[in-house]
């Protein structure tokens, strides 16, 4: 199992939705927006395939289970996961909006 890759913005990282969704089509990836209120959470699970995650707005804190860490996304992040790693979320104060992509490798 590889290991999940934290990318953290830059202070020049050109942070809207439309130029995070292009740095990713770039990649030769299909990114979808969602988002979630305050609070909001996500069980414990995996996923079989690579699982990218852009934050554009608010924040989301995730807790890999099987690292025994947490990573905190605020806009312009992006986690990239690895499949098959057991992860919780949890939605920050403001809300979040992210972009996701996947990878069947």
């Amino acid at each position: 199992m590889s290991e999940p890759r934290l990318t953290r913005r830059g202070d020049s990282t050109e942070l809207s939705e439309r130029a995070l969704r292009a740095a990713l089509s770039s990649e030769g990836l299909a990114p979808y927006a969602w988002g979630n209120p305050p609070g909001d959470a996500y069980p414990p699970h995996r996923h079989a395939f690579s699982k990218i995650l852009v934050c554009v707005a608010g924040s989301i804190r995730i807790d890999l289970v099987d690292i025994g860490t947490s990573i905190d996304l605020a806009p312009g992040d992006r986690l990239d996961l690895p499949a098959g790693i057991l992860h919780v979320a949890s939605v920050g104060a403001e809300g979040v909006t992210c972009l996701e992509a996947h990878r069947n490798h």
